[in-house]
């Protein structure tokens, strides 16, 4: 299981981060906002610490964020902060528990653990990017209430896509991740372009808004805005 702990006291946080490499946790540690934001958008973790108070962006801010982008990690709040207005306010912006400084470290141990079983009871099913909607349980996918049928590498393709929405994904992510070519001689550029184009025809051509966008020289990424 790996966890990111974003905390900008370093004395916590190395204490945090000795404490669970010693249970066989994987720790990442960001000081700042900023730096902990850039690594939930290219890492995956199963629990996110979060302090509250940190230089750049808050606590506060890159709870909502996430779950403006639907990104369903658990969140453990490790603050101060200890009013009840705080509470509500770090709970209603997404988090899942609360934990105030200081704390035991056997108390944060049994909460981390109930957490991540919690994550992966609620194993993510449903994947969004503005009206579209995919189901990865039925593995259908819907747009602006319509459906649209896609072969299995399509919705493979799709299913990735949307698993980095609002991030650049490069084809050489595509040949690995989703081909599962890794050790081929000759690229799969041109296969994979050509797959681009037919969801493109699906998911796309025939709505105002357009998702899925090329970025020239570098590959893909979907997103309700234009690169």
């Amino acid at each position: 299981m790996k966890i990111l702990i974003i905390e900008d006291e370093q004395k916590v946080a190395r204490a945090l981060k000795e404490g669970l490499e010693h249970e066989r946790y994987g720790v990442d540690v960001a000081g700042s906002g900023e730096e902990g934001f850039f690594l939930l958008n290219s890492k995956a973790y199963d629990l996110l610490l979060l302090d509250l108070m940190l230089p750049g962006r808050d606590g506060i801010e890159i709870l909502k964020t996430l779950r403006h982008k639907n990104i369903n990690i658990p969140v453990l709040i490790l603050t101060a902060r200890d009013t009840v207005q705080d509470r509500v306010l770090g709970l209603d912006s997404g988090a899942d528990d609360y934990l105030i400084k200081p704390f035991a470290f056997p108390e944060l141990l049994a909460r981390i653990r109930v957490l991540l079983k919690r994550g992966i009871e609620k194993q993510i099913i449903h994947l969004f990017c503005a009206g579209l909607e995919m189901d990865l349980i039925k593995r259908k996918v819907w747009r602006d209430d319509r459906e649209i049928t896609l072969t299995l590498r399509e919705f493979d393709l799709l299913e990735y896509l949307l698993r980095h929405t609002d991030h650049i994904v490069s084809r050489e992510m595509l040949a690995a991740d989703v081909w599962k070519e890794t050790n081929r001689a000759t690229p799969i550029d041109n296969l994979i372009d050509v797959h681009i184009a037919r969801l493109r025809r699906k998911i796309d051509d025939p709505f105002n808004v357009k998702l899925l966008h090329t970025v020239r020289g570098v590959g893909f990424i979907l997103s309700e805005e234009a690169p």
